[in-house]
Order: C-alpha cells, then structure tokens, then sequence
C-alpha cells in the first residue's frame, strides 16, 4: 500500500490520499446533490455519469446496462440503484 500524502485542492481544502486520484474529498461532499438519482449514487459513479453527461433519468435510460458498466467508477453494486431509480419513474435500461 502506498503511503498517504498531503495535498491541497485548489479551494484551499488540505486532504490525504494514497492514490493518483486528485479529487478532493471535501469538495465532492459539498457538490454532492441532495435529492436525484446522482444523490443516490457513491461519488465515483456519479462523477462517470456526469463526466459522460448523463444528469437525468431520461439520459440514463437511453443506455443498456453493459454501455453504463463500462464507464470507469461504475461498478455492479451502483446498479440495484440506478434500476431503482428508473423503475420509479416508469423508465429502463435501453
């Protein structure tokens, strides 16, 4: 395992971690939405969906399972979620 090190966002937030990773822990809470699908998600699945541009259930629906599993800090356990989510909405998976 790698050491931890210090590092400081750009917002001044002083944080340690172990990985490539640059993103600041204390940053993603504050951006953390408070209601939505997104909120429902860990930080790492809700970044990839966003990164790829997928904000609403509607964007979400218009990928299959597989396309979403793809997408990197996507992993099997955000999908129970995200079926959820759709499913009360009247959506599904492509």
């Amino acid at each position: 395992m790698r050491e931890k090190t210090l590092r400081i966002c750009e917002k001044g937030h002083r944080y340690y971690k172990s990985t490539d990773c640059n993103t600041c822990p204390k940053c993603e809470q504050e951006n953390k939405p408070v209601e939505g699908f997104l909120a429902r998600l860990s930080s790492p699945a809700r970044n990839a969906l966003i990164h790829e541009g997928i904000t609403t259930l509607e964007q979400l629906a218009q990928h299959t399972e597989k396309e979403i599993l793809k997408l990197h800090g996507i992993g099997p356990a955000s999908m129970p979620t995200m079926r959820a989510a759709l499913e009360e909405k009247g959506l599904s998976f492509k």
